[in-house]
């Protein structure tokens, strides 16, 4: 009979937000299933074991918006560019959690957003870059545009041993997945293991966080349902321009700061507005910060320390806010 795997000692996880997403680092470790270690099951099934590896994850970079809350364009895009590249080591790989343009209604100019975007993070040293599309990147024209540039808007790859898997929530116009991916993630997923580790990327929650602002995707249900006999699903989107961890059954979902602006918590009535936080021209990089996350294989624990950026070189806490946080992981 096969031992039950226990998800909580299987893979450590620690991230360090860049103003745009989260440094994730993966750390396996060696459960047993049928008398199988799971990297060797995990190795044989699609032929690389799990080991420990490092992400970044970048969002909601609007490449081309101007103006209120925040005038000064690209640079804290740039900012986080030369953050990721100051990284030692280097992350495996980076993910692009939507909204990477803001949107023109002139095909010509929305290209030459698209343009400007890869022109900046070409300056990335990792050179194993994945995408997916936001609603200001593909909405006006089903993803056109973004595929031209990109490829596909939902995908999957293997990388040391856990799946990644990219979905689109924007290209039809509305926050919604749709059957026919839907169908395709069921097919994509039935190759492996329940206890194969699982990494979704997209741009909206796949849960309603905040429905009356956006803040949702319709069949995020479905797509759940999908995910939920699976032991250890991590989800990361972008979107809602903050910080959020929420825990859904046996999936952890992280959403990733903005590169441009930030939107407050939303308050508990549903009548209120949805307004950007202000430009603090004395704190330009006010709530575009770093999240560190360390995962304590003993105590079963997230230790994450939340460091807001400002205009002064990092420098150990020199020049930032920390705040402490301590939460259950898996």
């Amino acid at each position: 009979m096969a031992k039950p795997f226990d998800r909580r000692s299987f893979m450590r996880l620690s991230a360090a937000s860049l103003g745009a997403g989260a440094l994730l680092r993966f750390m396996p470790f060696g459960t047993t299933v049928n008398g199988s270690t799971l990297g060797t099951l995990l190795g044989a099934r699609n032929g690389e074991a799990p080991g420990p590896f490092s992400i970044v994850q970048l969002s909601d970079t609007h490449v081309g918006f101007q103006g209120p809350p925040d005038p000064l364009g690209t640079k804290a895009f740039e900012r986080a560019v030369d953050a990721v590249n100051a990284l030692d080591p280097q992350p495996d790989l980076i993910l692009f959690t939507g909204d990477l343009t803001h949107d023109s209604e002139d095909p010509a100019e929305h290209a030459k957003r698209f343009a400007a975007f890869k022109t900046i993070s070409g300056r990335l040293r990792v050179k194993k870059r994945m995408h997916v599309p936001g609603e200001h990147d593909a909405a006006l024209d089903g993803g056109t545009l973004f595929r031209e540039h990109f490829g596909e808007t939902h995908y999957s790859f293997d990388h040391r041993g856990v799946h990644f898997v990219a979905l689109d929530n924007v290209s039809a116009g509305k926050p919604i997945v749709g059957a026919e991916q839907i169908a395709w993630l069921k097919k994509d997923l039935a190759r492996y293991p329940k206890t194969a580790p699982i990494v979704v990327f997209t741009h909206r929650p796949l849960f309603d966080l905040k429905p009356e602002w956006e803040w949702f995707t319709s069949d995020g249900d479905e797509v759940m349902n999908v995910l939920a006999p699976y032991d250890a699903v991590t989800v990361l989107y972008g979107h809602i321009h903050r910080l959020n961890h929420t825990t859904l059954g046996k999936s952890q979902h992280y959403a990733a700061r903005s590169l441009i602006f930030a939107f407050p918590e939303p308050p508990a009535t549903s009548t209120a507005d949805k307004k950007p936080l202000p430009f603090d021209k004395t704190q330009p990089f006010r709530n575009l910060g770093i999240r560190e996350i360390t995962g304590n294989g003993a105590r079963h624990t997230l230790s994450v320390n939340d460091v807001e950026l400002t205009s002064r070189e990092l420098s150990g806490t020199e020049g930032v806010q920390q705040i402490l946080k301590t939460g259950d992981f898996l």
